[in-house]
Parts: structure tokens; C-alpha cells; sequence
């Protein structure tokens, strides 16, 4: 009895600690990112659920910027891979070398990539060739490497928070479905209203940035992310999560005219997965005990983007991804109501 009065209370410090950390954070970012106030609360609901995140948006949006700025409030080790055409999947991972031992003998010895930290930025993902974007798909998917038949565990807490200019960009390479499928959002970037952008320009052109001061360490994000699984959300909620993903797919059992028509391939089990966990991490961060619905509403957009395909058929009506979700939400209603 009394080890579960020490657990509830440790429950509720950590609760405690995230609810009132939330303006430190948005303190903290403020003093470098100007608006994105979305983005930035999807990019910390990745982190706090453990996953990985896919940035989408034009060049000169402070996506590198954002991405550093986080890991050094987590005061979490940082890497910047700048992905590129001619980039090697061993310079992602790392290499084995031809060692001399000193005794007149010589050894293989494995020489770690930039994989290895804590939070990864994998600048322009889309910029270099398939061969080398999968070299991320066994991190992300296991947090390990395999080198010649040897496996080297990640340090944790690990993350990939990959950026990609828009596809139609020239120059660029689609990620695959698989992968695609690995990242829990798909955050978009857009550029930002008039006077967001004029206060960017002011404080860029006029002072010098000031320094991120960290707040949390690699254990405490642990301890987020433990917390974040035990926050309770009523079945319901679960069941109409599955139901959005199940009624994005087409040429099944229930699945709406139009995702018939428009849709070549929907989400699968994953997207609902991720939307139940970043309902539970989104909770939290606002100091809620509970999942609601409007948790789910409100992360539909980044979790479902990169997973369902449309088709030519969509392109013609000049239907967009985002605006197939919304008539999901509109088609498929919560159980019970």
C-alpha cells in the first residue's frame, strides 16, 4: 500500500513539473522562434511520446533553427546531418576501419556516425537518394545499428526530427511509404502572417540572438514519456481513432465514396496508435488528467498527412490531403454522438 502512495505521488510531481514547465518552455522559445505556436506544440507531443517527426516547408522557415533550439532547452547531445545527393548511408551510421593494435597486429574497429546523440536533425531528407534515407529506417524503428553483423544500442532518449523542402521542389526524392509511415507527425510550416514576419526581420537585423538556457535532462524527458502512457482516455475515443484511420482506406468494408474515389492508400494501424499517444502527450503538456476527444480533432491533420496516398483522381478535383481529412472528421463521428 504504501509503494503505491510513493508511486501516485511520484506520478503527480511529474504531472506537476510538466504543467508548470510549459510557459518555462514557451519562454525559452520565444526568445528565438516568432509565432509557430502549432508546430511547436506538435513538435513537443513527439517528444514527449517518444516518436519521430517529419518537417515539412519552404527553405528560410526556421525549421533548423526550431529543431536546435529544442535540444538545447532538453539539454539532449544534438547532431545536424545535412542530407545531400552524394551522401553515403555509412556516413549516416558509421564505418568499420582497418585498426593497428600497437603489438603488431590489426583489427576492425567501428567508428560511430553522427547517428549516435540524442535528438537528430536530418536536414533536406528528401534531398539525397532512397538507399541513403533508408540507413535511417533500423534507428528509428529499433533505436539500434547493425555494423558487420553487430548491434550498437542508441542512447535514449532518441529522435529524429527530419525536415523535407515540399516535394515538388526540383531536386528532391519522395521518402517511401515505410518510412514515411515511421514518423508519428507531419508537421507543416507555413510562412507567417505580416507582423510575425516583421518582428523576425526586426529582431534579426538588430540584435544578437540569446542563448537557450536548458530546462530538463535526458532523464526527465524518460520520465515524460513514462507518464505520458499511463494517462488514461476512454475507450470511445480509442474506437473512433481507429475508425478515422480504418475509413481513410479505400475499397474496404465502410469506407466512404469519397475515399473510394480519391484515396490509393490510407492509414494503417500505426496512425491511430500515434494519434491515441499524442492525445495522451498533448493532455499532459496543457495539465489534464485525461485524453478528450478534442485531443484526437486536434492531431488528426499532422498524424494522417503522410499516410494516405491520393490518387490522380483527387489531383483532378483539386482535392488536397488536408481537405480529405476534414470530410473524415465530418464523416466519421465519435461513438455516442
Amino acid at each position: 500500500m504504501a509503494t503505491q502512495i510513493d508511486t501516485y505521488e511520484m506520478e503527480q510531481q511529474v504531472v506537476e513539473q510538466i504543467r508548470q514547465s510549459r510557459g518555462q518552455i514557451d519562454a525559452e522559445l520565444e526568445k528565438v522562434i516568432v509565432g509557430q505556436k502549432d508546430v511547436i506544440e506538435q513538435l513537443l507531443i513527439t517528444l514527449f511520446s517518444g516518436g519521430h517527426c517529419l518537417i515539412t516547408g519552404a527553405p528560410g522557415l526556421a525549421k533548423t533553427l526550431l529543431v536546435r533550439s529544442i535540444a538545447q532547452m532538453f539539454h539532449l547531445k544534438f547532431q545536424r546531418i545535412q542530407f545531400t545527393p552524394d551522401l553515403m548511408p555509412a556516413d549516416i551510421t558509421g564505418t568499420e576501419i582497418l585498426e593497428d593494435t600497437g603489438d603488431g597486429h590489426r583489427r576492425m574497429q567501428f567508428v560511430r556516425g553522427p547517428i549516435f546523440a540524442n535528438v537528430i536533425l536530418a536536414d533536406e531528407i528528401n534531398r539525397t537518394p532512397p538507399k541513403t534515407q533508408a540507413a535511417l529506417l533500423e534507428a528509428m524503428q529499433e533505436h539500434q545499428v547493425t555494423a558487420a553483423g553487430v548491434r550498437y544500442p542508441l542512447e535514449e532518449p532518441f529522435f529524429v526530427l527530419a525536415t523535407q523542402n515540399p516535394i515538388e521542389m526540383e531536386g528532391t526524392y519522395p521518402l517511401p511509404e515505410a518510412q514515411l509511415d515511421r514518423f508519428m507527425f507531419n508537421v507543416v510550416i507555413d510562412y507567417l502572417p505580416e507582423d510575425d514576419e516583421v518582428a523576425v526581420v526586426r529582431r534579426t537585423t538588430s540584435e544578437r540572438p540569446q542563448p537557450i538556457d536548458p530546462l530538463f535532462s535526458g532523464e526527465d524527458v524518460l520520465r515524460f514519456q513514462e507518464m505520458v502512457r499511463r494517462v488514461p482516455i476512454a475507450e470511445d475515443v480509442v474506437r473512433w481513432a481507429v475508425r478515422l484511420a480504418a475509413a481513410s482506406r479505400p475499397n474496404v468494408n465502410g469506407a466512404p465514396d469519397f475515399v473510394n474515389q480519391w484515396v490509393s492508400w490510407g492509414a494503417g494501424l500505426r496512425a491511430a496508435q500515434y494519434l491515441v499517444l499524442g492525445a495522451k502527450a498533448r493532455a499532459l503538456l496543457d495539465g489534464r488528467s485525461h485524453a478528450s476527444p478534442a485531443d484526437i480533432r486536434a492531431l488528426v491533420h499532422p498524424t494522417f498527412r503522410h499516410r494516405i496516398l491520393i490518387g490522380y483522381r483527387a489531383e483532378a478535383d483539386g482535392i488536397s490531403v488536408d481537405e480529405l481529412i476534414d470530410r473524415l472528421l465530418e464523416h466519421v463521428r465519435l461513438p455516442g454522438t
